[in-house]
């Protein structure tokens, strides 16, 4: 059954089969992050600096995640957005890796591991959405993120 958010995109889950298929045309970095909950090195992330007006989508499934409405500086080394382009594009999950209680951030589409959100953002929702760059395709102004399936 097809399921479309109020922004208009296809939120139905893709397969186990369908993910590992349309990982393949990704990096090995990207595939870690994405599937296998890795982590980027802080200030190393293709997108940290980008200044440009866009979208960011899954790199896996094309789904658009953040804007760049949202973006800010957080000084952490990862790209920081306030709030997600559409609340029903992203959840979270508790993670106590590491040693650590956090909140991870997935897309909602792929389940593709993004990154983590935190509550010490700048107003007005006090919200760090945490990310890693190689987790995330960026969209420019103008040009639509193309939702992806796997071919077969």
């Amino acid at each position: 059954m097809r399921k479309t958010t109020a922004t208009g995109f296809d939120l139905t889950p893709l397969s186990q089969d369908e993910r590992f298929a349309l990982a393949a045309r990704l990096t090995p970095q990207q595939r870690h992050i994405l599937l296998s909950h890795g982590t980027e090195a802080p200030f190393c992330g293709g997108l940290l600096d980008n200044k440009l007006d866009g979208l960011y989508a899954c790199a896996l499934c094309g789904l658009p995640l953040f804007s760049s409405q949202d973006k800010f500086d957080s000084g952490t080394g990862w790209p920081s957005y306030q709030r997600p382009f559409d609340a029903e594009h992203v959840y979270q999950v508790r993670d106590t890796s590491h040693g650590m209680v956090r909140i991870e951030v997935r897309c909602a589409r792929c389940d593709g591991h993004l990154g983590h959100v935190f509550p010490d953002g700048p107003p007005p929702t006090f919200t760090r959405y945490c990310l890693n760059s190689d987790a995330l395709e960026f969209f420019v102004q103008g040009s639509q993120p193309e939702q992806r399936i796997a071919a077969g």
